[in-house]
């Protein structure tokens, strides 16, 4: 179910200077805004004017949100106003997450954060870390989520601000539900709701509700679930808040989606109709209506989640071609996002390159300009200009080697970049002939890891600390995965995910999984007695089937596999067990003649029905 990230209180804080304003909220609020903006004068005011726009347009159309925060910028530049430069900031970084383009927000909001504590801005501090922590809450970077959340929430307490606290507390509740803890992420919801409801801050009462749904859900409380989700669409509307009400529909249709696989324990009542066909129909098309919403502002994000339900829904129905289709929408999004997060991140890089190699022509030229009044010198000064001469030759002939070993030190950071980003095998092909194609793989295995009780680990240790253990952790992996020819390809937040037998197959792809995976397993296990509670538990999930990989793009590249496999190893995670290695009916065929393995039985697995499942011992 897709959660309700809270924005920081930055609109709240404009509109404050904006009295006639203060009271009003959706279209209504847009149109008094854009009424009021000609008459508007150079000054600060029109930044705020500006900024108040931007934020109220991230709801209903970013693409709008963004031209009004650039020109908010421009304006606060020209007039050297430090606060509104740092208002402008935030509204781009809250427009550009509505898009999912992450590294844009996350530039956008820490330059904020810098003018907001260089002016003693304490509520903007906190209010942009509140932002921060949004954004990596997307990213499943869950240790600098609770490093800014809490150290939000110690400012809000110091400044006594109700309204920061309650939405602070509305994200620390999304922080435990992405760890599992539903009981105490509905202790923090409802916290935040009672301050919301106290307050009439008709938002964050929806945004409230909507997460009570999504823990609801996770317990099986089918109709608070659906009571929840109701209540909170009925408030988006009134608002005109368009992202709200697109999440809302899509939570109630994944809601009937799970009541429908979950029919035989569930009673109708009035919210829920009797039978798994008419529970399905609603799912279907609750998901279709909010996938088209997310079209119309253009959260990937939902359309990516909210796809992949669909897709679920139409299988479980029999319909297996619109299944089919909309698989390939998640998929196709889903990458679309990640090449995009990629490309930015080449970007910075590309920028960077390109003003060193810039400076070094300048070099030369002022080089250039000497070697001329050298020669000038020349035709006056017979012998002692033969011999200027004689050292611009040599100093030339030393700036052309010194130039030459830039341009060999540009091109291997440049090759190293590319390897860094895709196997050696597609970097070269891309390099020979200027594209890279798709592949199809029948035959691999796909290894997912995750740690245990990372919420846990996270009250243990400091942020630091746990930043570092998890690059201790993922370094050795690699190591690992390097031995047994493994590609890896990515981590998301704690998860681990790579594969064996692609992009060169490998008829021993499965056994040499096993091998990294208990090699993994004892490496976790010896940590774990070296350092205790300085470290995590894992579980380990594996599956081998066939998948895609490929790149996306033609000048930014992004690798990365998709097919059905890579959702039946990461089901295979969550159904393992601490120090545990859960492995596939598939993957048990191909390795049972060199690994002892323990049936566990056929195990419900989310989305997927009872499946056949092993652990190695």
């Amino acid at each position: 179910m897709k959660k309700y990230y809270y924005s920081a209180c930055l609109l709240l804080c404009v509109l404050c200077t904006l009295p006639s304003y203060a009271q009003k909220e959706g279209q209504q609020l847009i149109d008094s805004l854009v009424r009021e903006l000609p008459n508007s004068k150079e000054d600060t005011g029109k930044v705020k004017l500006l900024n108040a726009l931007s934020n109220v347009y991230r709801l209903v159309n970013p693409y709008e949100g963004i031209r009004y925060g650039q020109e908010a910028l421009d304006l606060a530049e020209q007039l050297e106003w430090k606060q509104g430069i740092a208002g402008a900031y935030s509204s781009l970084g809250y427009n550009y997450q509505y898009r999912s383009e992450y590294p844009a927000a996350l530039d956008y909001f820490m330059k904020a954060m810098k003018i907001d504590e260089e002016i003693g801005n304490k509520r903007g501090v906190a209010n942009t870390m509140q932002s921060l922590a949004n954004v990596y809450q997307y990213q499943k970077n869950y240790p600098k989520v609770l490093e800014y959340q809490l150290n939000a929430q110690k400012i809000f307490e110091q400044l006594g601000d109700k309204h920061g606290a309650a939405t602070n507390l509305g994200n620390i509740g999304i922080y435990y539900f992405s760890q599992h803890d539903y009981d105490k992420a509905l202790e923090y919801d409802y916290k935040a709701l009672k301050i919301a409801e106290d307050e009439n801050y008709q938002n964050s009462i929806a945004g409230n509700l909507g997460n009570i749904g999504d823990a609801y859900l996770h317990k099986k409380e089918y109709s608070k679930s659906l009571e929840c989700s109701f209540r909170s669409i009925r408030i988006f509307e009134s608002l005109g808040d368009k992202y709200g009400t697109a999440i809302d529909l899509g939570n109630i249709g994944e809601t009937y989606l799970a009541i429908a696989q979950d029919n035989n324990n569930v009673q109708p009542d009035s919210l829920i109709p009797a039978g798994k066909s008419a529970n399905l129909k609603k799912a279907i098309e609750y998901l279709e209506l909010s996938i088209a919403e997310s079209r119309k502002i253009s959260q990937l994000d939902n359309i990516i989640e909210f796809s992949e339900y669909l897709s679920d829904a139409y299988k479980l129905s029999g319909n297996y071609k619109a299944a089919l289709e909309s698989y390939v929408v998640y998929a196709k999004t889903n990458d679309s996002v990640y090449s995009l997060q990629n490309s930015q991140q080449i970007k910075l890089l590309e920028n960077k390159q390109a003003l060193d190699l810039k400076d070094r022509d300048l070099q030369i030229a002022k080089l250039g300009l000497s070697k001329e009044r050298n020669e000038r010198v020349f035709l006056i000064g017979g012998i002692v200009a033969l011999l200027v001469v004689i050292a611009i030759v040599l100093r030339n002939y030393n700036l052309q080697k010194r130039s030459n070993r830039l341009l060999t030190t540009e091109m291997k950071r440049s090759d190293d970049l590319l390897l860094n980003i895709l196997p050696h095998e597609v970097a070269n092909e891309l390099k020979e002939k200027g594209t890279a194609a798709a592949r199809y793989f029948d035959n691999v295995t796909v290894i997912f890891t995750d740690f245990v009780n990372f919420t846990k680990a996270g009250e243990r240790m400091s942020p630091q600390e746990l930043i570092d253990e998890l690059h201790t952790c993922f370094k050795e992996f690699d190591e690992i995965i390097g031995k047994y020819h493994i590609e890896k390809i990515k981590t998301i937040g704690d998860a681990y995910l790579a594969v064996s037998g692609l992009p060169v197959s490998d008829p021993a792809h499965a056994q040499n999984a096993l091998k990294a995976a208990t090699e993994i397993r004892s490496y976790m296990k010896k940590r774990k007695e070296q350092i205790g509670d300085k470290t995590f538990g894992i579980r380990i999930g594996i599956h081998s089937g066939s998948v895609v990989a490929g790149i996306v793009g033609v000048k930014k590249f992004a690798y990365d596999i998709w097919g059905d496999a890579v959702n039946t190893a990461a089901r295979m995670e969550q159904n393992s067990e601490p120090g545990k290695i859960n492995i596939s009916q598939t993957t048990y065929e191909l390795v049972k003649d060199n690994f002892t393995c323990t049936y566990r039985g056929e195990i419900q697995a989310k989305n997927k029905g009872e499946m056949s499942m092993y652990f190695v011992e």
